[in-house]
């Protein structure tokens, strides 16, 4: 019999992404859409065999910065890799348009800092064949993938190419400025952009340790990229706010743009970790709902596990790297740094050393807070109890905390990982991440892929939703959790053809086998530019990641199809 369809996949437990009951059927896929549901009569030129697995739309990450690494290279991993199959860039503020000749060396030390990617890397990766935002994604267009990307505004660029010194420098916009900016995010948004981005973050850093153009900015010029978003009639706005201020006021700039501009926003939701902000995140969960009431718009960004910040011997950072004997080591290979470690002079030297200040204030909270560390082992746990940390096992080993540290570190050749679940889990509870999992206007994202090359790898979440939170007495319905990953984020972004198995719909979807999904822990690669070294995480239990009707993925494995691209907004149907 001759193919009647692209790919069939049969038998599968459909999961549909709108939250309707899970039902057994067969999923026919022709021209990259989705055609029949059901028992479906004829084959496929590829048959997929879906008994005992489900069957998902592909996911989709609100929040990652891919915005370097799409200009050089075709797979976006470590998203792409755990069924995730459209991509949003471009937030936080920082990104690479618009952006002038003179200018890109301040990007690249805005993006190093805020973001963790490698200055020498994005040097040499970046090709530069644009300025204006619209020409960014004209030069976006050329780029084949594997999974779909849309892309943001980023408001310390565009302050930058609006102001010049004055924009890095943090001076306040005067009208002229802020009409400038209203109208280059209309331009964007009209070319494609979906939105327009900002942080009010303090401890968002340039490489040289000088705060982000954007921190600072008054509500007005805020108000004015929202404006634009309004002129084009389309977009969202983003914002990373500042946890040290009360949740009202932040809410209240938010309520400000989404008010003024009649356009969705959303921002970082996070819990902090012990201290007096701990609790805010109630207020801001309370100060959603009354934004909900009143008609508005306003999202959270959260994140179904402790926001994971990581440190070892091939990283960006460990519990030396403060010291002064480090920059003695720093620059040598792991194996180099091992042997240097070892050496029992040397040992003795560094570890009598005091702590001096590192440049990025956000490493010294972190470092700060060794002895709430944990080992990731084979089996990546992110939710560790207080007995795994390292300040409870150093005081059982009666070792001093540091020393103990670098033991660990030192195992498996130097390549031992320590974590520190820096958000969302104070006082060893879990108790924010439950309640934002269940609360209906915060929504799932901060994966963060494409950033933090050396520091954070939480690209993984998708997985760690539906291996953690779904199933047992009290776990979220697994229709629930496919929804918080596809249809919902789609909902939010305007993306009318994706995030759900449904006839015409976009064929992105995953086949996945729930009972064997399984995380591996992070690991280091050097497979940047110039032999660049990131963070990558594999999972098993992916049988099929399908993009745009083409097999992207097989048993984690990626095929070389990349029938990805540029999402421009307005072009959806």
């Amino acid at each position: 019999m001759a193919p009647t369809h692209d790919i069939v996949i049969r038998s599968g437990t459909v999961i549909d992404g709108r939250g309707a009951m899970a039902h057994i059927a067969d999923v026919a896929i022709n021209g990259g859409r989705i055609v029949a549901i059901g028992e479906v009569e004829g084959v496929g030129r590829e048959e997929i065999d879906a008994t005992g697995l489900i069957v998902t739309p592909g996911f989709i990450d609100l929040h990652t910065h891919y915005d370097g690494q799409v200009t050089w290279e075709h797979a976006l991993a470590p998203s792409s890799n755990h069924g995730v199959t459209t991509v949003v860039m471009g937030n936080c503020g920082v990104g690479f348009a618009p952006c002038r000749p003179d200018d890109r060396q301040r990007l690249i030390k805005l993006m190093e800092g805020v973001e963790d990617v490698p200055e020498i890397v994005m040097t040499e990766g970046i090709p530069w064949n644009w300025e204006t935002f619209p020409e960014y994604l004209d030069a976006l267009d050329q780029r084949p993938l594997d999974i779909d990307i849309a892309a943001q505004v980023p408001h310390s660029a565009l302050r930058i190419y609006v102001m010049g010194e004055r924009g890095a420098a943090r001076e306040e916009a005067n009208p002229e400025d802020r009409e400038a900016m209203r109208e280059l995010v209309a331009d964007a948004v009209r070319a494609g952009a979906w939105g327009v981005s900002t942080s009010r973050m303090i401890f968002h850093r340039s490489a040289d340790g000088s705060p982000i153009p954007s921190l600072g900015s008054t509500t007005e010029e805020l108000a004015a990229l929202g404006g634009g978003l309004a002129d084009a009639g389309a977009g969202v706005f983003q914002m990373v706010p500042d946890f040290f201020n009360p949740p009202e006021i932040e809410l209240a700039v938010l309520r400000e743009v989404a008010g003024s501009s009649g356009r969705p926003a959303s921002f970082t939701l996070a819990q902090a970790g012990p201290g007096k902000t701990k609790d805010n995140w109630r207020g801001y969960l309370s100060g959603l709902a009354e934004a909900r009431s009143e008609g508005l718009t306003i999202r959270g960004q959260v994140f179904p596990r402790p926001i994971g910040m990581l440190a070892g011997l091939d990283l960006s950072f460990n519990p030396l790297c403060r010291r002064s004997s480090w920059r003695e080591i720093a620059d040598l290979p792991l194996a180099g740094k091992v042997a240097r470690l070892r050496d029992p002079e040397f040992r003795a030297r560094i570890l009598a050393e005091p702590d001096e200040p590192h440049v990025l204030p956000t490493v010294n909270v972190i470092l700060d807070r060794l002895e709430e560390m944990t080992v990731l082992d084979d089996e990546p746990d992110y939710f560790p109890g207080a007995e795994d940390t390292l300040g409870a096992q150093a005081e059982a080993a009666r070792m001093p905390l540091v020393e103990f540290a670098l033991d660990r570190m030192l195992e498996r050749g130097g390549a031992r990982v320590l974590y520190l679940p820096a958000g969302n889990y104070a006082d060893h509870s879990s108790e924010a991440i439950e309640g934002f999992l269940a609360d209906p206007n915060c929504m799932l994202g901060l994966g963060d892929g494409g950033a933090h090359y050396g520091m954070v790898c939480d690209a993984s979440f998708p997985t760690t939703l539906l291996t953690r939170w779904v199933g047992g007495v009290d776990g979220m319905p697994l229709e629930r959790a496919v929804a918080k990953l596809s249809s919902e984020p789609a909902d939010y972004m305007g993306f009318v053809d994706r995030g759900r198995i449904e006839v015409g719909a976009l064929a992105d979807v995953n086949v996945i086998a729930l009972d064997r999904l399984k995380l591996h822990p992070p690991r280091i690669v050097r497979d940047l530019p110039t032999g660049g070294r990131r963070l990558r995480q594999e999972a098993d239990g992916y049988a099929a990641t399908i993009k745009s009707g083409v097999v992207t993925y097989r048993e984690g494995d990626p095929t070389g199809a990349l029938p990805g691209r540029l999402v421009r907004n307005g072009t959806l149907q």
